[in-house]
């Protein structure tokens, strides 16, 4: 059983949600996609009764003014029912605010053909009670400059799909609602080997930007300060520069001689450092032990299936230190499939 109420985010509080529509959605190894629906009623309350598939994942959704919002996974212990569920939706407006509270940019060595590869994890903020539409419908909602050369941009594994995201002039935007707090943006592109600099302008103030760089030969002028220690990314080593930005600066890195890397094709490559950098950009870029390996729900599912069947097989008492590092396990497993699924930023 799950069930609970559907809540619309205020400024001081939040209130409930009469009438509104919640689905049921099951995430399982085979197939994926709604299994159910109701209606809340007056006060939002509402409830499912359904036999879970312990080797799935249930996810609550309800629309508010266009935009799909996911509570967190349901617990499918039958013996601990979830019935305090809050499914959280907000207004739209074109009056709020959203910046960019970090910007992790990642420049690859060339590769066999002398492009370089970038990805880039931008966290997008919006701190107000309501989710952030465009006054105009053919204006982004937030829009990131990228170096004038940039070429093939794509949108990775992030809060945003590729219909909410695309080009406009020199810049990326995002089409569609922002919702209330912090949102991923990843972006995948490349730089022709042949430029001997890349420029990176910033219209407004960011807190935080990481920029990792390949080739050790190339230097940042812009006024990031070069950080002592290293990061790793699927086994390879990647020189860092940090620190914040303001509103109005440019950010030069001077790029060197293309030295071509063999065996490695363009898209591959971005492809593999935005799943690691979209799994590891909370955690401040700290220096890998070891390479994420490529995430997908399929994979997700499989590895919370793996740990429930091994804790079945042990079964530690509640107090146990076991119990608590399996379901810690758990809820992190869950949460990385939800960013995955859950698109909060999509209008359709």
């Amino acid at each position: 059983m799950a069930g609970g109420r559907v809540l619309r985010a205020r400024a001081a509080d939040s209130v409930p949600v009469p009438l509104a529509r919640v689905v049921l959605h099951r995430v399982g190894r085979e197939e994926q996609g709604p299994v159910d629906s109701t209606v809340a009623d007056a006060r939002g309350r509402f409830a499912f009764r359904f036999l879970a598939d312990t080797s799935a994942i249930y996810l609550l959704s309800a629309r508010h003014d266009g935009v799909a919002y996911f509570a967190p996974p349901v617990h499918t212990n039958p013996e601990r029912p979830d019935t305090a569920i809050e499914l959280v939706v907000a207004d739209t407006s074109s009056r709020g605010r959203v910046t960019v509270s970090a910007r992790h940019i990642v420049i690859s060595a060339p590769d066999e053909h002398g492009a370089r590869a970038v990805v880039e994890v931008i966290l997008l903020h919006n701190d107000g009670p309501s989710a952030v539409v465009a006054a105009d419908t053919t204006q982004p909602t937030v829009a990131v400059r990228v170096p004038r050369a940039a070429t093939g941009i794509t949108t990775g594994e992030g809060d945003f799909s590729a219909a909410a995201v695309r080009p406009v002039g020199d810049s990326v935007g995002v089409f569609g609602a922002i919702a209330p707090g912090e949102r991923q943006l990843v972006l995948q592109y490349a730089l022709p080997g042949d430029i001997g600099r890349a420029e990176f302008a910033f219209e407004g103030p960011v807190p935080l930007v990481n920029l990792m760089l390949e080739e050790k030969s190339a230097r940042v002028l812009g006024g990031l300060e070069a950080q002592p220690d290293s990061e790793t990314i699927q086994g390879r080593g990647f020189s860092r520069w940090e620190g914040p930005v303001r509103a109005g600066a440019r950010l030069v890195v001077r790029l060197p001689r293309p030295v071509r890397l063999g065996g490695w094709a363009l898209a591959a490559l971005v492809g593999t450092l935005a799943i690691a950098l979209a799994a590891v950009s909370w955690r401040g870029f700290r220096p890998a032990a070891r390479a994420a390996p490529a995430e997908s729900p399929a994979s997700l599912v499989d590895a919370i299936a793996r740990l429930d069947a091994a804790h079945a097989a042990r079964m530690p008492p509640p107090d146990a230190p076991e119990q608590a590092a399996y379901e810690g396990e758990r809820a992190r497993l869950k949460a990385r499939l939800v960013g995955l699924l859950a698109r909060p930023g999509d209008v359709p």
